[in-house]
């Protein structure tokens, strides 16, 4: 029976990819930003050995010009593993998914890196539903093959460019009575307005993001601002303590939920390649509440006050 399945990161530990990595007989579909644990590449590397067809896009640069991926690509393509750049057609590709035999696909917020696997709060969803697998899989071969991909409002995924901003506004919108978000940046005005208004109509939002001292030079104001928006109107902004934040979570009256790699910025909305997923699965969400639940226990206030943030960077800086 089809199915969607939580993992919460660094709980689950690497050990449900490689099960994945390793049950494939035909062949492994993966996007991925950035790539270089050693364990998944000698997955990868073994599952080529026994005859499975790999195929991975991989981003090649930053915003920066960083290319953190060569070093990988270089060992998979000695491998005899097909590797391409992602599409450019997308100012950058910051999905993070794998389909497996074209009947199972994980959709993720973490990057196959080692701090994403043991360190920081990451999500992934595996679903093995048809119609979602399937629509993933016409995803990566359209960015593969530099083909024709536009969702829309028919789509069953949310993908940038396309759906995402309208399918995480609706979601928002038809919030009741909580909503709990992780993000790691709060700066599309159209979302913080949907937060905002969510607030206002008497939900309890419960809002966990990074420090701004944490964000590029060029975004901590547009970081701070947004924050600061909700802040005024009472949405309660903290930081998780225990973890360092990078998974990307909307979840609504303790019912559904949104997982995937998508910021809440004007440039992922606008010009990225992105994919979440939606759920509703009783015991993915119950998984998923409890820890949500937990991470708001263990996080503090954001004081995003001048002398607040002030004490935040001197703190990082000491």
């Amino acid at each position: 029976m089809p199915s969607r399945k939580a993992l919460i990161f660094p709980d689950d530990t690497s050990k449900p990819i490689l099960d994945a990595i390793g049950s494939a007989k035909q062949s492994l579909k993966i996007k991925m930003f950035t790539f270089s644990d050693p364990q998944l590449i000698d997955a990868l590397i073994d599952a080529k050995k026994r005859g499975v067809e790999v195929k991975i896009m991989l981003n090649p640069a930053r915003r920066d010009g960083e290319k953190d991926n060569e070093a990988t690509r270089k060992i998979l393509e000695q491998a005899g593993i097909e590797v391409k750049d992602s599409n450019p057609a997308f100012v950058l590709t910051h999905e993070k998914s794998m389909s497996v035999d074209d009947e199972m696909t994980f959709v993720k917020s973490l990057n196959w890196e080692t701090k994403n696997l043991t360190e920081t709060r990451d999500y992934a969803v595996v679903t093995t539903h048809p119609h979602e697998v399937k629509e993933a899989v016409e995803g990566f071969e359209a960015d593969w093959n530099r083909g024709k991909f536009e969702p829309g409002d028919k789509h069953h995924l949310i993908w940038c460019v396309g759906n995402g901003r309208e399918r995480i506004s609706n979601f928002i919108d038809t919030a009741t009575h909580s909503l709990y978000v992780q993000n790691e940046r709060y700066q599309d005005t159209f979302i913080i307005e949907k937060l905002v208004r969510a607030a206002k109509r008497g939900v309890k939002v419960h809002v966990m993001a990074k420090g701004p001292h944490s964000l590029k030079k060029d975004k901590i104001i547009e970081g701070v601002e947004g924050l600061r928006i909700m802040d005024d109107v009472g949405i309660k902004v903290h930081k998780i303590t225990h973890l360092k934040l990078h998974g990307k979570i909307l979840l609504a009256d303790g019912c559904r939920a949104i997982v995937g790699s998508i910021n809440l910025t004007p440039g992922t909305f606008d010009g990225r390649r992105e994919l979440a997923i939606e759920l509703d699965d009783e015991e993915a969400i119950g998984r998923l509440h409890e820890t949500l639940k937990s991470d708001w226990k263990n996080s503090h206030w954001m004081d995003l006050s001048d002398d607040g943030l002030l004490k935040q960077a001197e703190s990082v800086d000491s």
